[in-house]
């Protein structure tokens, strides 16, 4: 006897828990290309919604023929064309909310570059907003990517802006920051406050006096117990704002990927469970446990906790610093500057992160760890051996690499037999390749940053994203970038041809392999039947579009659940 799909459909519908499943579909889209992303990366030219969910796909003759009813709502792509939402795997939105919104946005990705004197120059402007007894806080200043290479401010410069406020700017990488006298002062750091360990170092001048340069998330900690906390209301206000920038991206599914980094595990969670409350964001979230700030013994929340809208899945370690920043763990020390014998750093001795990961993966926890320099890969990947010594079954529990920027063909090979999924932050190759390959690590390094050309061959999953607010939220960036992996700065030429892949791979990266890595490609990251109606409409079809035009495509439309985003 032969089923038919609506039927299918129907009893989908009615096992998602829907009690009333009617005997049309709310929302049908046709006339214009259906990118599913399946299995077998078909195109469709029609899709129904019901109840939030996807009941059919196929012809738009036959969908509307089984599907539309009176009160069903047509969408005309009219040439348009629909995906599956975005997935962003690794954005820390409260830190994108607090460092874009509510402090002083320094980052500049266009050219040209900003000076030690254009960074003063806004500094100084965004002084006057300063209130009494505030501190002037800023992200995104970029020694790699600012006139002259590599130009670095310090507390003498940023005394430049004020002697009398205190100032605290992180660097774009988020792993340096820079402070001004004052704030040493206010935070109580001298030159005999110890470094704080986790990697953490206050950098000091020939002279052993403090130059104001930060090394790593601890050393801040001082500072950031000193600067006035924004109100629930700000937060509250910025947190949307930025998530209705990610959707607006095409973003429906993102990472929060350092819950409790900023303002501690209880208050971020209690912030970001209060915020999608009710749909409350226009974006799912998926909810990573920043494993320092998780309190000893801790068990509050359970691995899998939530629901469809926020997620906790994840726990998140740092393992190493900044490639660009030269904090990076290598195997061989950077070229710049010559005759260096700087190699970067390990945040942790082997054991201690094995210790400290350990107690999240027995407890179910899936596990997430920064590791951009190949000395912190080959680190992180011992240490997820032993964690997964016995298991018949490795690959599901979806380990996580977070960047794998540095790395070598045995490292990708040994993640790939693991079921380790890596993230890449694809815009390494384009902002900072220059940098890379003719200053920072050489050419040959260089051409392996985000190998996704060696784990596509070795038959297993990876994904992009931004690291925000490292790098911009831009899904369709993505896709070029690893596809055409051109670099930005001129003469642009390609980095690493060789681990270029196919727009469908690069696709892949930003929607299913994505949700895979988050534990949730079961719900979301293709267009398929029963899954959750998260779309979004294109002006153009990136499998159609020349690559160096598909980071120009338009967002229309964001929808999550069946219903379209508005803000």
């Amino acid at each position: 006897m032969k089923i038919s799909n609506k039927l299918i459909a129907s009893l989908i519908g009615l096992s998602c828990g829907l009690v009333n499943a009617a005997p049309s579909a709310d929302t049908i889209f046709f006339g214009g290309p259906i990118v599913t992303v399946n299995a077998k990366s078909e195109e469709v030219q029609a899709l129904a919604v019901q109840g939030g969910k996807i009941v059919a796909l196929g012809t738009a003759a036959k969908v509307k023929q089984d599907w539309q009813g009176s009160n069903t709502k047509l969408v005309d792509l009219k040439g348009q064309t629909l995906m599956p939402g975005f997935v962003e795997p690794h954005i820390h939105i409260i830190g994108t909310a607090m460092s874009e919104v509510l402090g002083l946005n320094l980052s500049n990705f266009t050219m040209p570059y900003d000076t030690l004197d254009t960074l003063v120059a806004k500094m100084q402007a965004h002084l006057k907003t300063v209130p009494p007894g505030g501190w002037l806080f800023g992200f995104g200043v970029d020694p790699s990517r600012t006139t002259p290479f590599m130009a670095e401010l310090n507390a003498d410069i940023l005394d430049k802006v004020s002697t009398t406020v205190p100032i605290f700017i992180v660097n774009q990488s988020g792993h340096i920051g820079y402070v001004n006298h004052k704030a040493l002062e206010l935070a109580g750091v001298t030159e005999a406050t110890p470094s704080p360990g986790g990697g953490g170092v206050y950098v000091k001048d020939a002279k052993g006096k403090l130059n104001g340069v930060l090394i790593e998330p601890p050393t801040y900690a001082p500072f950031m117990a000193k600067m006035p906390v924004p109100s629930a209301a700000d937060l509250a206000g910025a947190v949307k704002k930025t998530t209705q920038t990610i959707a607006a991206a095409g973003v429906t599914t993102s990472a929060e990927i350092t819950l409790g980094f900023n303002l501690g595990l209880d208050n971020e969670v209690k912030l970001m469970q209060g915020l999608t409350a009710n749909e409350g964001l226009p974006i799912r979230i998926r909810a990573y446990l920043y494993g320092p700030a998780v309190p000893a013994g801790y068990k509050t929340l359970k691995p899998g906790d939530g629901d469809d809208r926020l997620r906790f899945v994840g726990v998140k370690f740092i393992s190493d610093g900044s490639t660009q920043g030269l904090t990076a763990a290598l195997n061989e020390p950077y070229i710049y500057p010559k005759n260096t014998q700087n190699r970067g750093n390990l945040d942790y001795n082997a054991e201690d992160l094995y210790k400290q990961m350990k107690v999240f993966f027995d407890q179910g926890w899936q596990l997430a760890v920064h590791a951009n320099g190949d000395r912190a890969i080959e680190q992180t990947l011992t240490n997820y051996s032993k964690l997964l010594a016995g298991n018949p079954n490795p690959a599901a529990r979806r380990l996580r690499i977070e960047h794998f920027t540095i790395n070598t063909q045995d490292q990708v090979k040994k993640a790939a037999q693991l079921g380790v999924v890596p993230g890449f932050t694809i815009g390494h190759v384009d902002y900072w390749g220059e940098a890379f390959h003719n200053h920072l690590v050489g050419p040959e390094r260089a051409s392996r940053i985000d190998p996704s050309a060696a784990f596509k061959k070795e038959g297993a999953r990876f994904a992009y994203h931004s690291d925000s607010p490292v790098s911009n939220v831009g899904p369709l960036n993505y896709i070029a970038e690893g596809a055409g992996r051109l670099w930005q700065k001129p003469p642009r030429k390609v980095l690493g041809p060789e681990q270029r892949v196919a727009v469908d791979d690069a696709i892949r990266a930003v929607t299913i392999n994505a949700a895979y890595e988050m534990m949730s490609d079961d719900k979301v990251g293709s267009l398929e039947l029963g899954k959750l109606a998260d779309l979004v409409i294109l002006d153009r079809n990136p499998r159609q579009t020349p690559i160096e035009q598909i980071g120009k495509i338009k967002v229309k439309e964001t929808w999550i659940d069946g219903k379209r985003q508005t803000w």
